[in-house]
C-alpha cells in the first residue's frame, strides 16, 4: 500500500506500508518505521509484524496529522525507532514520568491549558505538607510517610518535589518558584527532620499537627502566613502519603485554582459504587459518571479558607478535606484532571505499587542532604 502527501514546505512525503516477514515475539504486535530522507521527500515504510487491520487504522489515524506539519521535523533521521519514541521538544526539560503526565493533562486539560499559558510561577502560592497521621492502616511499626520507598521514606518525595523538583523547573522556564514550604509534622519526629529544615531554613518550616485534619491545615495556614505574609494569597496543601504527585499537575492544579478560587486534582472514578445505609443491603447504585476520586494538592484562596474556617467553626460542620471547607461557602472549586497515578500510601499494597510505578518512570534516587 502507498499514498503521499504534500505538505506546506512543498515537502513531499511517501508513505510506504509493507510486510515484515522477520516476526519476532517481543514486538509482534508493533509497527516499526523506516525513514529516508532526500532532498525533496520523505519516504516513510512502516513494517506490519502480526498487526492487525483495526490496529494499523487506528495507527495511520493518528500519524496523518502529522503530516500536515510546516516542516518534516516529524520525520527526522533522529525519529528511527519504534511508534512510541517522544518527539516533542517541550519534554526535553521533564524526567520521563513528567513527560508522560504532561502529555496527558495537556489533552485532558483544556482549560488549564489557557490559565498556564498566562501562569507566571508561585510567588504568591505557599505549599503545605501534612506529615502528621499515624498511618494505622498500614499496619507498620511507624507512620507510613517514613517508610522505606526505594531509596528515601515517602515523606523525602514530597520534600524532594517541592523544595528541588518544583523550583529547578521554575528556573529553567522562567517562573517564580515557591517562596516557602511548611511541613505540618509530629513534634517527636522534628528533631530527626531538622537538618532538612537547616538546609532550607529560608524555605522550609515547621508547624504541629492537630487533631484533626482540619487542625493540622489551619496551623499550618497560620504558619504560612506568619512566614510569608500578604504576599501569600493561595495555599496548596499536600498529603506527604501521596509520592507520586508530578510537576504538570502541580502547574494544572495551581492554574486552575489562580483563575477560579479554588481547585483540587481529580480522576475519574473507575469503580461502580453503591450506597448502603446499614453495611448489609444495597441501597442505590450512584451513577459514576458524576464521580470523581480526588486527590492533592488542593488550592485554596487563604481569605476564602480563613473564612470557611469560621463558617465550619459555627456551625459545626464535618468536612473531610480542604475544598469541602470552600464548598460550604457555596463557592466553585475546578476539578483539574490528574493522572491516576497519584495515589495514597495507605495500605502494604499500595507501597508495591508506588515502588513498580517510580521504577517505570526511571525516578532516581532521592537524597536531600
Amino acid at each position: 500500500m502507498v499514498w503521499h502527501k504534500t505538505i506546506p514546505n512543498h515537502r513531499r512525503i511517501t508513505f510506504h506500508l509493507q510486510r515484515d516477514t522477520h516476526r519476532r515475539t517481543s514486538d509482534q504486535q508493533h509497527p516499526l518505521i523506516h525513514i529516508d530522507n532526500h532532498t525533496s521527500k520523505t519516504k516513510v515504510v512502516f513494517y506490519l509484524r502480526g498487526v492487525t487491520m483495526v490496529s494499523l487504522i487506528k495507527f495511520f489515524t493518528a500519524l496523518l496529522p502529522l503530516a500536515a506539519l510546516p516542516s518534516t521535523e516529524a520525520f527526522s533521521p533522529s525519529t528511527q525507532s519504534h511508534a512510541t519514541s517522544t518527539t516533542s521538544s517541550r519534554s526535553q526539560h521533564i524526567n520521563t514520568g513528567t513527560r508522560r503526565a504532561a502529555s496527558k493533562s495537556s489533552q485532558r486539560n483544556s482549560s488549564s491549558q489557557s490559565n498556564e499559558a498566562a501562569f507566571t510561577g508561585f510567588a504568591n502560592v505557599g505549599f503545605l505538607i501534612l506529615a502528621g497521621g499515624t498511618g494505622s492502616r498500614m499496619k507498620a511499626n511507624m507512620p507510613k510517610q517514613f517508610l522505606q520507598l526505594r531509596s528515601a521514606p515517602v515523606l523525602h518525595y514530597s520534600l524532594d518535589l517541592f523544595l528541588e523538583k518544583l523550583p529547578s523547573y521554575c528556573t529553567q522556564h522562567n517562573l517564580s518558584p515557591p517562596a516557602h514550604v511548611v511541613l505540618v509534622l509530629d513534634p517527636k519526629y522534628q528533631p530527626e527532620y531538622q537538618p532538612i529544615l537547616d538546609k532550607y531554613k529560608h524555605k522550609l518550616a515547621f508547624a504541629n499537627p492537630g487533631a484533626e485534619r482540619q487542625g493540622s491545615v489551619e496551623n499550618g495556614l497560620n504558619k504560612l502566613v506568619q512566614l510569608a505574609g500578604p504576599s501569600c494569597e493561595f495555599i496548596a496543601v499536600h498529603d506527604s502519603a501521596r509520592p507520586l504527585v508530578t510537576i504538570p499537575e502541580i502547574l494544572a492544579v495551581v492554574s486552575d485554582a489562580l483563575a477560579h478560587g479554588a481547585a483540587v486534582l481529580g480522576v475519574p472514578c473507575k469503580a461502580t459504587i453503591k450506597e448502603s445505609e446499614d453495611g448489609v443491603f444495597v441501597r442505590r447504585t450512584i451513577p459514576r459518571s458524576r464521580l470523581w476520586e480526588v486527590h492533592t494538592p488542593q488550592v485554596v484562596k487563604i481569605e476564602a479558607l480563613l473564612r470557611g474556617f469560621e463558617k465550619v467553626a459555627r456551625e459545626s460542620l464535618e468536612v473531610t478535606d480542604d475544598v469541602s471547607i470552600i464548598e460550604a461557602l457555596g463557592e466553585p472549586v475546578k476539578l483539574t484532571r490528574g493522572e491516576y497515578t497519584n495515589l495514597k500510601i495507605t495500605t502494604p499494597e499500595d507501597m508495591d505499587v508506588a515502588e513498580a510505578i517510580l521504577v517505570e518512570r526511571g525516578q532516581g534516587d532521592i537524597r536531600l542532604l
